[in-house]
């Protein structure tokens, strides 16, 4: 419905509005000038005093806007001369929020809020708001308001200005011309709200004066804007075609997460209802990948993953992650892809891709030069960045280069991502889980050689990740027919279940296809699993009791003191604990983490330090064999080794170690042949050792 209202009716109702509800809030800003240079409003005080106002804001927002800011000069604040405060409106309702794709040619210059990302951020720029132009002929300087972003310079020199009304060359005279701080963003939808494999959609907004500044790339918010049609052109010709972009009027941030997630006071009932549940655990496995069998520990540990610990900030600034890292190494075919889709699907927030197409630029963050910045350097939000506050799946890791594995160390561990190219100079924000998956080197495992020897990344890489699981395609008669059965089951559902869409009278019924499904039937609906989540992590922070305390410190204590070589694990590992403990306690929506959750996570870290951290000669845990490569009797084999070599070159007249003499002294040392030949071997890969002839032996220093 269309309102008429005058100028002079809008600005003594928005005068009448500002002096009986905003006078104080206005005399603040003002005193507050020019630390604070708007006068922001809430809508629905708007809507609840004069709902006529309210409707003229959103259908006509430049004539809103222009006689707000009349009236905010005609209030009396204690401050001369009168600050020109800035009108801005937030809070938007429901029915004025549009997803960016549904943007549309009848929302134009409607006030609207546009919720998504922040891909791109340009550099703050001056722009020109009220120009002076002096003339080449008379000298007279006058002025002229700039409303487009594109300079709009005078025909004639204004003799109402005193000039000489002839047509001729103007120049800007930029110290008597009014700027503002411009800067322009680029908002794209959210991962989490796309329907499956469409491209998420993006929109130009321009945002200025103190309202520049306030976002960073990777920022997820809500932003009010007055929808705006730019120009554009085919060479010198000006198109029919226009672009789309907005004007901002006000930024939200989302200061709570998982906002995006909608939960009514019926869904919170029912969560409730669950986490009183003691099957609860149970339940939650059910509900996560039914379709694949067994891997009862891996699906224990993603669930954690999912809801995630605690972040803690302490008092000197310094931060603790609460994200759980987890990283599958397996055989093909062993549903590491399918389970981390899975990942992807149930988190309520989160970022899937794969190793082999993504570039330190693509999962970091990067600064490109391109057309958005005008030819500028902009700061451009990768992957990790745009998970923030959720998961990132990556999968096939070990596809990636070195130098883009290398790339992901602080923003998994210190959860920043810090980039200075270009002169631009910035730190992002990357708090989010990472949950990868990778192959062996060799495309399968090798059951001869350690697990460590076969992950196919930097150790420096691995040991950021709080669990490694080692998934194996090992034939056993039992497995295999439990699994065949399940695969078998899971295929005869899907067909029984697609001849009847096609073939609705054929010969098989509701009841055959209900009786095949019920194994695989996730116990748990997925869109309430996510809210289930989103509902933890939003309201739920465990703390640990002091005997789950007691618990993980014995069992770090006793586990590191109870071998004479190596050491289990370290205080990375020991923060993994109480990581998972409070994931457990989330589950059951517990403010406390008890000695059960405490018992869990040592479960979890327990199954993982035995497929992947046991050192096979000694049969005892070594973390050094994720965290550095080699364990603690590999070092010292390798010591003696280089020990007998230096020997050996200083007796010798060639002064090389002859390969015989150093397998018997190696024999002399207690150290066998074949562990002597592969510690050789392995000191040549390091470069410490060479062969300067065939069999003969010298160290590098």
């Amino acid at each position: 419905m269309a309102i008429a209202l005058s100028q002079e009716e809008l600005v003594a109702q928005w005068e009448n509005f500002f002096r009986d509800y905003y006078k104080d809030r206005i005399e603040e800003a003002a005193l507050d000038w020019p630390d604070t240079r708007s006068l922001v409003v809430d809508y629905k005080d708007i809507d609840l005093r004069d709902i006529t106002l309210a409707e003229y804001v959103l259908e006509h927002p430049t004539a809103a806007f222009y006689t707000a800011e009349i009236a905010l000069r005609m209030i009396d604040v204690p401050v001369e001369p009168k600050p020109r405060l800035k009108f801005r409106i937030q809070g938007l309702p429901e029915t004025a929020t549009v997803d960016i794709r549904d943007l549309r040619s009848a929302h134009l210059n409607k006030m609207v809020a546009v919720k998504g990302l922040v891909k791109k951020v340009t550099e703050v720029r001056p722009k020109l708001e009220d120009a002076a132009f002096r003339c080449t002929l008379c000298g007279c300087i006058f002025r002229m308001p700039q409303e487009d972003y594109i300079l709009e310079e005078p025909e004639v020199c204004p003799e109402d200005q005193a000039g000489c009304g002839r047509s001729g060359r103007f120049k800007v005279v930029s110290e008597s011309s009014g700027f503002v701080d411009h800067q322009k963003l680029e908002i794209q939808e959210s991962p989490e709200g796309l329907r499956g494999g469409d491209q998420p959609q993006r929109f130009t907004i321009h945002v200025e004066d103190d309202l520049v500044g306030t976002i960073t790339p990777g920022d997820r918010c809500t932003i009010n804007i007055v929808m705006r049609t730019q120009g554009r052109r085919q060479g010198m010709l000006k198109l029919t075609e226009f672009a789309k972009v907005g004007e901002a009027v006000s930024v939200e941030q989302e200061h709570q997460d998982y906002d995006e997630v909608v939960i009514t006071p019926e869904d919170e009932d029912e969560i409730l209802a669950l986490s009183q549940d003691p099957l609860i655990y149970d339940k939650m496995r059910g509900s996560f990948a039914p379709t694949i069998w067994g891997m009862k520990e891996v699906k224990d540990a993603l669930i954690l993953a999912l809801f995630g610990g605690v972040g803690k900030e302490y008092p000197d600034g310094s931060r603790s992650r609460g994200d759980t890292h987890v990283l599958m190494v397996g055989d093909p075919g062993v549903a590491k892809s399918q389970l981390l889709r899975y990942v992807s699907k149930l988190a309520p927030r989160s970022i899937y891709t794969s190793g082999k197409s993504a570039s330190a630029a693509g999962l970091t963050a990067a600064a490109v030069r391109d057309e958005f910045g005008e030819g500028q350097w902009t700061l451009e939000a990768g992957a990790l960045v745009l998970a923030d506050l959720g998961i990132a799946c990556i999968d096939e890791l070990d596809k990636m280069s070195k130098q883009d594995q290398s790339s992901m160390h602080q923003a998994m561990e210190q959860q920043e991502i810090s980039v200075a190219k270009a002169g631009i100079q910035a730190t992002l924000k990357s708090r989010c889980s990472v949950i990868g998956a990778a192959n062996p080197k060799l495309g399968r495992f090798d059951p001869y050689q350690s697990i460590s020897d076969q992950i196919d990344m930097p150790p420096a890489l691995l040991s950021r990740f709080d669990l490694i699981f080692s998934l194996k395609d090992e034939p056993s008669r039992e497995f295999d027919t439990k699994l065949a059965s399940h695969i078998l089951r899971t295929h005869r559902a899907g067909e029984v279940h697609t001849h009847r869409k096609h073939r609705p009278d054929g010969k098989y019924t509701i009841e055959d296809e209900n009786a095949l499904f019920d194994k695989i039937v996730p116990t748990l609906d997925a869109g309430f699993l996510r809210k289930y989540v989103a509902y933890a992590k939003r309201n739920i922070f465990p703390v640990l009791d002091e005997d789950a305390a007691k618990l993980i410190e014995e069992f770090y204590v006793d586990l590191r003191n109870s071998q004479k070589e190596g050491i289990a694990f370290t205080a990375r590992q020991l923060e993994g604990f109480v990581r998972l403990a409070e994931a457990s306690a989330r589950v059951r929506l517990s403010e406390i983490a008890t000695l059960d959750d405490a018992k869990r996570a040592i479960t979890i870290v327990d199954h993982y330090l035995r497929s992947v951290g046991m050192d096979p000669e000694s049969g005892t845990f070594d973390i050094d064999m994720i965290a550095t490569g080699t364990s603690h009797s590999q070092r010292d084999r390798m010591q003696a080794i280089i020990n007998i070599i230096k020997d050996l070159c200083n007796e010798n007249e060639r002064g090389t170690a002859p390969r015989d003499e150093l397998l018997e002294r190696a024999e002399m040392h207690n150290i066998s042949k074949e562990k002597a030949k592969a510690a050789v071997d392995q000191l040549k890969a390091k470069g410490q050792v060479y062969e300067p002839r065939s069999g003969q032996y010298r160290l590098t220093t």
